[in-house]
């Protein structure tokens, strides 16, 4: 029969052949997640003999990771700033970068009290995040999927952020009200970058991902449009591509913004962009 550690061999074989990066490491999450332990405890379960029941399901997951369906996919969730969060096709998978952008919010001088907007919510992870973290804070999540803002609601839920405002709107167009916060990581790849795409990347929805010939399509509307729906003194908060934020600060410059920074992700590239209307 066949063990627990031969499992794990044989899965990050057939996963290196296949070009799956950290091949070892996929399979050891799958196999954890099969078993219901940690990756760490495994460690401990090397010599357990696996059944037909655990090794079925654990081959075709393989062969799926194998062809490039996510990790997270198959996992079926993601942890993200502290929590846990369900994610699958309905949105874009969380990245590391959108958690420093989380991060940098938390950080800045705001009030105890305000109302937050997360603009093309996806799954949900940055508006959620911050309604953990600041209670007092009124939150609303925008996005023009349903799936998307579907899989929303069950991470609020997940989470515990059961007072979110949730809605559906291109951009702003359903959107009343003023808020003291708008953050945003809205699609930023340029059309002409689609092939080059990973095969994993290509599993995130389009319209979460592409921005127009240029990608900033989105985002130069988006700007436009959020001064009108910024209390005084609001601030914005946005995640943007490689190479991009010197333009998106120009955009926030010509649309009366000030206090404009950009900070760079911890990977050095210049990957936020604040402002303060």
């Amino acid at each position: 029969m066949t063990t627990v550690l031969e499992i794990i061999d044989g899965g990050a074989r057939y996963l290196g052949k296949r070009g799956i990066a950290d091949a070892r490491r996929n399979m050891q999450l799958l196999v954890a997640a099969r078993l219901g332990c940690s990756r760490m405890e495994l460690y401990t379960q090397f010599d357990r003999p696996l059944d037909e029941s655990l090794l079925a399901p654990l081959r075709e997951q393989l062969r799926q990771r194998g062809e490039g369906v996510p990790l997270q996919h198959l996992l079926g969730t993601v942890a993200f700033h502290k929590h846990e969060f369900k994610t699958d096709a309905r949105a874009l998978i969380p990245r590391p970068e959108t958690e420093e952008l989380v991060e940098h919010i938390l950080a800045t001088t705001l009030p105890e009290e305000l109302h937050a907007l997360d603009m093309g919510c996806g799954s949900g992870v940055i508006g959620i995040c911050l309604a953990a973290a600041r209670p007092a804070w009124r939150v609303t999540l925008a996005d023009i999927s349903e799936n998307a803002l579907a899989l929303a609601a069950e991470n609020a839920e997940l989470v515990g952020t059961h007072d979110v405002r949730i809605v559906r709107s291109d951009l702003f167009s359903s959107i009343d009200g003023r808020f003291d916060l708008i953050a945003a990581n809205l699609p930023y790849i340029p059309e002409s970058g689609r092939d080059s795409l990973s095969r994993e990347v290509r599993h995130d929805p389009a319209n979460a991902l592409f921005g127009g010939s240029d990608g900033l399509e989105i985002i130069r509307r988006f700007i436009r449009e959020a001064a009108d729906h910024l209390a005084p003194g609001g601030w914005i908060f946005l995640e943007v591509g490689h190479n991009q934020a010197s333009q998106v600060a120009e955009f926030l410059q010509g649309s009366g913004f000030d206090s404009i920074g950009i900070r760079r992700d911890l990977s050095g590239v210049q990957r936020f962009c604040h402002a303060r209307r």
